[in-house]
């Protein structure tokens, strides 16, 4: 059961959401997500000292379970590490192309130039991202499942080819939404690219 803060700090998230959703960060201001709630400012700030943190917590505490589950799919103790690859892709790429998170990704690089919004949502999604990954192909290599090579490049090309068939399209507007098959297909290749490269000597 919600304690009465846990309950408040969830309802300043998901009004903070609707109105970051119809009117974009730079427009949303505290006040009128406090007049939004009839809390005050000053309750208001009790749980979140600006905007930026507002927002990180909103985008974080909305994805935080389906990143998590995503990382979990690189099991290490997989034997296969394609299939342990490709269901981490296949759960990356069902999130990071919601309609949701699409939504918020777009959101943080317009606000970037003008905050450090854009920096810090960067350090709590892409850098944590790719600490886990990292972590996840080493153990592969010491383990001989994959060549010996800088891990976190490594991860970063893995990253790159996963996105590659839809990051332009997402970046000028023109995606439409994406189905399992063709989010499967495009695993399913990344992989292949990634083994290709990446898989032990004389595989």
């Amino acid at each position: 059961m919600r304690t009465k803060s846990e309950t408040r700090r969830q309802a300043i998230l998901e009004a903070a959401a609707q109105m970051f959703q119809e009117t974009g960060f730079e427009r949303t201001t505290m006040a009128a997500i406090s007049e939004r709630l009839g809390y005050s400012k000053a309750t208001l700030y009790s749980y979140f000292s600006s905007k930026e943190e507002l927002f990180s917590a909103v985008v974080f505490d909305a994805t935080a379970a389906e990143f998590q589950a995503s990382h979990d799919a690189l099991d290490p103790t997989m034997e296969d590490i394609a299939q342990a690859l490709a269901s981490y892709g296949q759960r990356f790429l069902t999130l990071i192309y919601s309609p949701q998170v699409q939504a918020v990704r777009r959101l943080m690089v317009s606000e970037a130039s003008r905050s450090d919004l854009g920096k810090k949502c960067y350090e709590l999604g892409p850098v944590r991202s790719e600490a886990e990954i990292a972590e996840f192909l080493q153990a592969a290599m010491n383990a001989g499942k994959l060549r010996q090579s800088d891990a976190r490049i490594a991860a970063l090309h893995l990253r790159g080819l996963l996105e590659s068939e839809w990051f332009e399209r997402f970046l000028f507007q023109v995606l439409k939404d994406i189905t399992p098959e063709e989010i499967n297909a495009t695993v399913g290749r990344a992989v292949a690219a990634f083994m290709a490269a990446y898989g032990p000597s004389g595989a």
